[in-house]
């Protein structure tokens, strides 16, 4: 059976408090397809996860008031399933890094975040679909 639905396009949340970054991060997952959202803090990136169905989030992690460590505490606390990638210009805490699905160097951000993105959320699909089937059989 061929589905009648265009494929839903992911939706990427950016944060980072530098807006020229912000503005290249749009930019460059739009042309990609994708549908992006922006914040300019934690706290604003906050209120958008909790209003806006978002497939993945991509934070700095040097913010000020809420660190990028932070944010991702706060995510996995309430979106444990959302993709998340931190990118830094600088070194990161090695405890922050558990807490997010993929590193990547601002330095590297325009020839690796795409792939990552790409690559991490057909894994959360394929898991979340695994997930369904396993709750559908139980239901059957």
């Amino acid at each position: 059976m061929i589905s009648t639905y265009p494929p839903s396009k992911r939706t990427i949340l950016c944060v980072d408090d530098d807006d020229s970054l912000l503005r290249y991060e749009k930019a460059l997952l739009e042309r990609s397809g994708y549908v992006v959202l922006t914040a300019m803090s934690a706290q604003q990136a906050l209120r958008l996860l909790t209003m806006c169905k978002c497939d993945a989030v991509i934070l700095d992690y040097e913010m000020p008031g809420m660190n990028g460590h932070d944010l991702a505490s706060e995510i996995r606390l309430i979106r444990p399933e959302l993709v998340v990638i931190m990118l830094s210009g600088s070194e990161v805490p090695t405890q922050a890094l558990p807490l997010v699905d993929a590193f990547v160097p601002k330095l590297e951000a325009s020839r690796q975040l795409l792939p990552m993105i790409a690559e991490l959320c057909s894994r959360s699909r394929d898991a979340q679909h695994k997930k369904q089937g396993v709750q559908h059989e139980d239901q059957g």
